[in-house]
């Protein structure tokens, strides 16, 4: 429980706002009818931050916290500019998305790498610490999901606003927040 736990505040807590971010620019095009589709993105990025996790646990993969902190902004970023682009918001067209989510998963894991070395005793099986991880991880960001898409719902659907405004509006908030901690963490 106590790993379940800690993968939850790593996505819902306020020290997660680049987590929570990077999952508003990502489910940001999609619609609730697309539910299904960003399950499977979310899961994505779960399972490249699981992968660096358990790389970084076995010390097979390190890189300065510093760079990673960096990196982690522009994930947020580059999905945001890339709602820009997309033509039209049909699951078929944003199949990108899906190697997007697993790569970037890769970088926000290493942003959490150090914490869980040291929680972890590198002969103790990672194997369910991880799992619970993950799925605390994969809960928290199902939540943050779900409140996207009921505001979807609400403000396109219902009010009728207009799709694109709504991707670039959540897109461009996640910008400047991004771009603000990019200066914040700027390794130099």
């Amino acid at each position: 429980m106590f790993y379940f736990t800690t993968g939850w505040h790593h996505i819902i807590s306020w020290g997660a706002l680049d987590h929570i971010l990077f999952i508003i620019a990502l489910a940001a095009i999609y619609l609730t009818e697309n539910w299904k589709q960003v399950l499977v993105l979310i899961t994505a990025f779960t399972i490249g931050h699981s992968l660096t996790l358990a790389l970084s646990v076995y010390d097979l993969i390190r890189l300065d916290d510093k760079w990673v902190e960096f990196s982690i902004p522009y994930t947020i970023l580059a999905t945001a500019v890339f709602n820009f682009m997309a033509k039209n918001f049909k699951p078929k067209s944003l199949r990108l998305n899906y190697f997007l989510a697993l790569f970037f998963g890769l970088i926000h894991g290493m942003g959490f790498a150090n914490t869980i070395r040291f929680m972890l005793a590198k002969d103790q099986n990672i194997a369910i610490p991880l799992l619970s991880f993950n799925i605390g991880l994969e809960v928290g960001q199902i939540v943050v999901v779900a409140f996207i898409l009921l505001f979807s719902f609400i403000l396109v659907n219902k009010l009728k606003l207009n799709r694109q405004w709504w991707v670039w509006g959540l897109s461009t908030c996640a910008i400047i927040i991004a771009l603000n901690m990019m200066v914040d963490r700027w390794p130099g």
